[in-house]
């Protein structure tokens, strides 16, 4: 069966608290539903200081989601890595990882806007450093045993319930990403779908005497959503899309790499381009994809919206994808 991801940044750019509380709450109950019906993971992302309010806390929404789920898997995708206390952090994830009987795969990337690094006041040049850091002192901090951090004896508890540790990959579209994922045996995960970066990183594990392997997206990649009549969906919701592939745009850089990137300037480019997609349930499934990520709640798209979409995916497309 293809991997089915629901997708949460929890944009909205024109909210009342009171509505940016329903919409939390809302997504919540999309995880759940999604959860009951047999769906794979909830992927969820971290971003700071964004006029629409993109989701800062991805693992504070981790664990309502495994407070309100039984099975699905929470991926983190990704963390800006040197923004957080690499100890706290250690803590955070194991006890999500108890909680959760071992649900939560975290993708530590290094991020690209140096805004989010002055609002936490952490210098952007040594955001290489910073990473080698954290990811070491996380993978000493799960044994349970003291070591030495900063010039002083530490210890962190509880021990996480996974074993050796929660699942923990490096994400990023760089040698250096794929380097420190091999020298430390960790999978790799690239932010597009890039044979050259895996097989560096490949050859790498082989200079290190590691092991490891790469999760890397497909070539095709796009963000789905459901509607009975696509060109009225289009229509009604297409702004949001578009809201959200221009904020993402002007962020990066024109060397950075990513499966979701959107050249478009309107919601018709949008739509030719194919990055985001308004599918009928039955074009869903002659898309044939290895995963499937939909995104019921886009740009500050209504709730009902997006129930709309999460209903047709999970009542007609998700029974006959478990069947293939």
């Amino acid at each position: 069966m293809p991997v089915t991801v629901v997708r949460f940044n929890l944009v909205d750019p024109t909210p009342t608290p009171p509505s940016l509380s329903d919409r939390y709450k809302a997504a919540l109950e999309m995880a759940a539903y999604a959860d009951d019906r047999g769906m794979t993971t909830v992927q969820t992302e971290e971003h700071h200081g964004a006029p629409n309010n993109w989701l800062p806390s991805p693992f504070t929404f981790a664990g309502a989601v495994f407070g309100a789920t039984r099975k699905i898997a929470v991926t983190v995708s990704a963390i800006i890595g040197p923004l957080h206390d690499p100890l706290r952090l250690a803590e955070d994830i194991a006890v999500l990882d108890l909680l959760s009987g071992g649900r939560l795969v975290t993708v530590a990337g290094i991020g690209y806007r140096p805004e989010e690094y002055a609002q936490f006041d952490v210098d952007y040049k040594r955001r290489g450093a910073l990473q080698d850091e954290l990811l070491e002192t996380l993978l000493k901090a799960w044994t349970g045993e003291d070591f030495e951090y900063r010039g002083r004896t530490v210890r962190v508890t509880p021990r996480p319930f996974s074993d050796p540790h929660p699942l923990l990959l490096v994400g990023g579209s760089s040698k250096a990403a794929a380097r420190r994922a091999a020298r430390l045996g960790l999978p790799f995960f690239p932010s597009a779908h890039l044979p050259d970066i895996e097989a560096y990183y490949k050859e790498r594990l082989v200079e290190y005497g590691t092991e490891g392997w790469t999760m890397m997206p497909a070539a095709v990649t796009p963000l789905l959503h459901l509607a009975e009549d696509p060109d009225r969906a289009w229509a009604e919701h297409g702004e949001h899309f578009l809201h959200e592939a221009r904020t993402y745009a002007s962020w990066q850089s024109s060397d950075i790499r990513s499966a979701v990137k959107s050249g478009a300037t309107t919601v018709e480019e949008l739509r030719a381009e194919g990055v985001y997609r308004i599918v009928t349930p039955e074009e869903c499934l002659a898309l044939g994809l290895d995963s499937y990520v939909l995104h019921p709640l886009s740009g500050g798209m209504s709730v009902d919206e997006g129930w709309r979409s999460m209903h047709l995916f999970c009542e007609n497309v998700l029974p006959r994808l478990k069947a293939l």
